[in-house]
């Protein structure tokens, strides 16, 4: 086995590797934090911060069994790592072993539509079976009403976090699907629903609470919808991982957007668990630590933010002129014919 010192990108990579479950090799989190809580401890022991790893372990095919072997195989050198860079692996860490767990009486289901890159949340009360789904996408409507079904749950909301530009909700199809569901969204948004909530205005799902909090800046009607108990929080396309929505559409204000996160989504707890409503590079999610430190747009200053935003040149969004008037009607445009 051939060894060498652990570079100053490599902490980067390290830890990024670890909040990315499809490059976790299988194994869970708690293993991998684990497994660098011993490489700690053995760099402790050692009195030096050199880490030796396998030379076949390269860039971020780190696999968990070698990094815990490998804790032991630390060694005194003149070529350390310097303090910051240890720091900054500490911090890593302590940012992913200090989420909170869900209670157990709380669901949770990530759930995906390919063809928009769209996120729906499914949470819900496991004693009472009450249930509430976060932006619905119209295609995914009976496979949702399917799960909700076989899951014994009752949807008692169905919520968006705005009004979609680059897909038809699935709210108006599953009030029908599923009888008495009620529709939820923004009071600013302009969409028609059975409830329109406002800042700080709270819908119950059994013990469970959810709080709408206001985040305009990629639509005036945005909201992050968050269930504090549980650590959590559902971004919208507010704040995407590592990204943002753009700014450039539906009344979108740059500088809005940067407030929204700046002042609301990252004085929460570093450890809250973030949600976004996309993402197409297959991240599931985030955390308010890791956005602080890692978002390449919202760690500028806010005027080099506001440039970026104003100089990005995006695309016509193709389906903004069919999913805007359906979502102002809450989905129940352009029901699919063999529903």
């Amino acid at each position: 086995m051939s060894c060498y010192p652990l570079p100053p990108f490599l902490i980067s990579v390290f830890v990024g590797c670890l909040a990315r479950p499809k490059q976790r090799g299988g194994e869970t989190m708690r293993q991998l934090i684990i497994s660098v809580r011993r490489l700690a401890a053995a760099a402790s022991a050692a009195g030096t911060s050199v880490l030796v790893l396998p030379s076949q372990q390269q860039g971020t095919k780190l696999a968990v069994r070698t990094i815990a072997s490998s804790a032991a195989a630390y060694i005194k050198s003149s070529t350390t790592c310097s303090l910051a860079q240890t720091a900054t692996l500490a911090q890593g860490v302590k940012m992913l072993d200090s989420r909170k767990p869900f209670t157990e009486d709380f669901f949770f289901r990530q759930l995906f539509d390919e063809q928009s890159h769209t996120y729906s949340y499914l949470l819900a009360d496991i004693t009472t079976k009450e249930a509430i789904l976060i932006d619905p996408v119209l295609e995914q409507a009976k496979r949702d009403a399917q799960l909700i079904k076989e899951l014994g749950f009752t949807l008692k909301y169905a919520l968006n976090t705005h009004m979609h530009a680059d897909h038809v909700t699935g709210t108006g199809f599953l009030k029908q699907l599923l009888p008495g569901t009620v529709s939820v969204i923004s009071q600013s948004s302009g969409a028609k629903a059975d409830k329109h909530l406002v800042d700080n205005e709270t819908v119950q799902f059994g013990r469970h609470e959810l709080r709408a909090m206001s985040t305009p800046g990629h639509t005036n009607g945005c909201m992050t919808f968050l269930v504090e108990e549980q650590g959590i929080a559902f971004t919208g396309d507010t704040l995407l991982i590592r990204g943002c929505g753009r700014t450039d559409f539906q009344e979108g204000d740059s500088r809005s957007l940067y407030r929204s996160v700046h002042e609301r989504i990252f004085t929460l707890p570093e450890n809250f668990r973030l949600f976004p409503a996309h993402d197409y590079k297959g991240n599931m999610e985030t955390t308010v630590a890791e956005e602080k430190r890692y978002n390449p747009r919202l760690t500028k200053d806010v005027e080099a933010f506001v440039e970026l935003m104003n100089n990005l040149n995006l695309p016509y969004p193709k389906m903004i002129d069919k999913a805007v008037p359906a979502n102002r009607e809450c989905g129940l445009f352009d029901i699919p014919k063999d529903a």
